[in-house]
């Protein structure tokens, strides 16, 4: 189905939002018929960070950033699959596998890593921070080589345990980032499926879990640092105390950080001294409009 053409407009103390009723930071198309609020969630997010709401169905439209929004059908459970995966994963393997990564098999363990016979690859299972079930599975060779269990949607990598809302929530890029912070003490380290990715689900877990602290981990490349940044203005404005940090040069991501010798005490002390990121949302008449 072709996107209808419309202006997006920013909301005024004349024009509220219909969603949130705010004054501030949302948009309406120029029809009246569909809003993007940035408080109130919907099944359709958008990339700019908010929510589209149609006011009047059926259609389709156009976010400011081109994102075809269109109806999707419910995420599929694959929980009993990756418990399935845990099961087949021998113990002795799992260890040698993540020796080879330079990580804890504790930690591979707590993120439900399990083995997939079929494909011959490993089984990283990603959550719906929601509902607590498995919607997709990453699977990866020992050579290296990455896909997806078919059927499945974006989700985090999540540990089964978390600790409490007062330790930092550390959000890194990817599974085997996100255990290596985990095996060096940070119990509350997720990982999202992309640079890009994953942004809903993680608005949706710091809704719930009201983290007192949030520290974005970017790779150490263009892609990584743009996505941190984005991810973080979104963030904050959810959480009070949001920073962004990098490994330091000569190490492209978490892995690499702890594989040369970072501890806990170490990624402290770079978050202690990261700027905290402030929400700051300007709408200009021109910012919603056609692309």
């Amino acid at each position: 189905m072709t996107p209808i053409s419309t202006k997006w407009l920013p909301v005024t103390r004349e024009s509220p939002c219909k969603i949130c009723g705010r004054f501030q930071w949302c948009g309406l198309t120029s029809d009246g018929a569909a809003a993007i609020c940035m408080r109130t969630e919907s099944a359709r997010p958008t990339r700019n960070g908010g929510f589209l709401h149609l006011l009047i169905e059926p259609r389709v439209y156009e976010s400011p950033r081109r994102v075809f929004i269109t109806s999707r059908s419910p995420a599929p459970d694959l929980t009993p699959l990756a418990r399935q995966y845990q099961c087949a994963a021998p113990v002795d393997r799992l260890h040698a596998f993540a020796a080879s990564l330079g990580l804890k098999t504790e930690s591979m363990i707590a993120f439900g890593v399990g083995w997939n016979a079929e494909s011959g690859a490993w089984a990283f299972p990603m959550t719906d921070p929601e509902t607590g079930k498995v919607i997709g599975i990453r699977l990866r060779r020992q050579d290296g080589a990455k896909f997806s269990v078919k059927g499945g949607r974006e989700g985090l990598f999540v540990p089964d345990r978390m600790g409490s809302d007062d330790e930092v929530l550390l959000i890194l890029e990817g599974a085997t980032d996100a255990i290596a912070a985990h095996g060096i003490g940070f119990p509350n380290a997720v990982g999202r499926p992309s640079c890009t990715g994953g942004t809903s689900h993680l608005v949706a877990m710091v809704k719930a879990r009201k983290p007192s602290g949030i520290v974005v981990v970017a790779d150490g490349d263009g892609p990584g640092t743009r996505g941190a940044e984005t991810l973080a203005r979104v963030l904050a404005l959810h959480c009070r105390d949001v920073r962004v940090i990098c490994p330091p040069e000569g190490c492209k991501d978490m892995r690499a950080w702890v594989a040369t010798g970072a501890t806990q005490a170490t990624v402290e002390r770079l978050i202690h001294a990261a700027e905290v990121r402030r929400a700051t949302i300007r709408l200009k008449p021109n910012t919603w409009r056609d692309q």
